[in-house]
């Protein structure tokens, strides 16, 4: 069996897994939908400041939600399911197959930008039928390399974390003590304007507020050319990078309790 029909079983098993997990459709799935529909109507569909000018509010919290889609596909879900893997020894079975092991994981970052893919087009669709928020088309190659890269490097940024968790019952718990502060922080849920800026330059060296930023700019109706910023994107890059380092020098196939 030729390695592409390999990687393409285990995209297909990992999706299936995916589709099965009823945890992992809420938090993934369901809840950005819940939180675009809470956030636009709890502010209303007005106008907030980016950068100087106005555009709607559904306009601003659709990448941002969009931003809350990417991170939970890819770093919340590989961070919690690779970590109950490896501690119910899985991984080291998988280790001890035919199946090559750099195929295992490119499986599963495949499966997480596939979500990824579909979340982008339910939530676009949503913020077009409901809010009447504007589909970029100028803008639409950066929005898709933003969304490329942020995936692929929060893919990478799990696998590092997988490799500092010390068991299943603490994958959660960590993930959500990263995640949910830099989501407030970093202008998902309360527009840049609004926060103090001290919050705002803890955020900057994080990557989720340059990946809503980036996303932002494939929305915002001022901005010129393909909507590609190389700033963001660099930042987020860097941040991938980062973690595939740490991850290959610290991953681990077998449990943290052998």
């Amino acid at each position: 069996m030729s390695g592409a029909h390999l990687a393409l079983r285990q995209l297909r098993y990992d999706q299936k897994s995916f589709w099965r997990n009823p945890m992992y459709v809420f938090f993934t799935v369901i809840q950005p939908v819940i939180f675009l529909f809470i956030f636009v109507s709890v502010f209303g569909n007005d106008f907030t400041m980016v950068n100087g000018h106005v555009i709607k509010r559904s306009s601003y919290y659709v990448p941002g939600i969009l931003s809350l889609a990417v991170v939970s596909a890819t770093f919340f879900n590989l961070t919690i399911s690779l970590t109950r893997l490896r501690e119910r020894g899985i991984l080291k079975r998988v280790r001890s197959t035919p199946l090559p092991p750099w195929m295992f994981l490119a499986g599963r970052v495949g499966s997480c930008i596939v979500v990824t893919a579909l979340l982008v087009v339910l939530l676009v669709g949503i913020g077009k039928v409901a809010y009447a928020v504007a589909v970029p088309t100028d803008t639409l190659p950066g929005l898709a390399i933003a969304l490329l890269v942020g995936a692929t490097s929060f893919c990478c940024l799990a696998f590092a974390l997988t490799s500092r968790v010390p068991s299943e019952d603490a994958a959660a718990p960590m993930t959500n003590a990263i995640v949910l502060p830099l989501l407030f922080i970093s202008g998902v849920f309360i527009p840049n304007e609004e926060l103090p800026a001290s919050m705002q330059h803890v955020a900057d060296v994080f990557p989720v507020k340059h990946l809503f930023e980036a996303l932002l700019y494939g929305f915002d109706p001022a901005a010129t050319g393909p909507g590609v910023d190389a700033g963001h994107l660099a930042v987020i890059a860097a941040w991938g990078v980062a973690g595939l380092v740490v991850a290959l020098f610290g991953f681990s196939w077998t449990p943290r309790s052998e």
